[in-house]
């Protein structure tokens, strides 16, 4: 069932955001061209009549220049932030408070040499592979909320493969189910490895 708009939601701009992931469980992020030493993930504005998986992965060709990614996750609800007073006037031809957004993960699909951001409208001016737990430090303050949920919500993101095994070992109900399947540790972690490169954690 669609969810119904609240009245406070009709006061923020729909759009999207996007954290893509390289094979090592790393996450892009770019630096604003506007805004000095602003780092963050591609996001952007829903168009009318599109979806917003449809505008995450236009996004991500109007911001870095190519759509080369798989959709591996969606955020339950969409996540608020406020824009602080001072930019509201010049940001949007409407008066909204700020964005609601879908968030989507992804696994960058390309290499690094697909990423191009001399795209028609540029909005960055550099771009780089992150840990995930470096986000919300590098987002400004106003965003930083959104990340921190967002993180909360995919809690397995840029978790090292080698912590999530231990993690496994340490559960009663796996040793069970390996010494019935006469599976050992190295196996397990070689099945974990390969279910990592699906998702985008393979191990670097």
């Amino acid at each position: 069932m669609a969810r119904t708009l609240t009245a406070i939601d009709v006061n923020y701009r729909p759009s999207v955001g996007i954290m893509l992931l390289n094979g090592r469980g790393e996450v892009l992020v770019a630096r604003r061209i506007d805004v000095p030493d602003a780092w963050q993930m591609p996001q952007g504005g829903i168009d009318q009549g599109e979806s917003p998986r449809e505008a995450a992965l236009r996004e991500l060709r109007e911001e870095i220049g190519t759509d080369k990614a798989e959709i591996v996750g969606e955020s339950a609800t969409w996540l608020r932030y406020d824009l602080p007073e001072p930019l509201l006037k010049n940001t949007w031809d409407k008066p909204w408070r700020g964005q609601r957004q879908k968030w989507f993960v992804m696994h960058f699909t390309g290499t690094d040499s697909d990423i191009n951001l001399q795209t028609q409208n540029p909005e960055f001016s550099a771009w780089k592979w992150v840990p995930a737990d470096d986000l919300p430090h590098l987002i400004v303050s106003f965003k930083r909320q959104v990340y921190l949920d967002l993180l909360a919500e995919f809690p397995e993101i840029g978790k090292p493969l080698d912590k999530r095994l231990s993690e496994l070992l340490d559960d009663p109900i796996i040793r069970i189910v390996m010494a019935a399947d006469r599976v050992d540790e190295r196996e397990l972690y070689e099945l974990l490895r390969r279910v990592s490169e699906k998702l985008g954690h393979k191990s670097s």
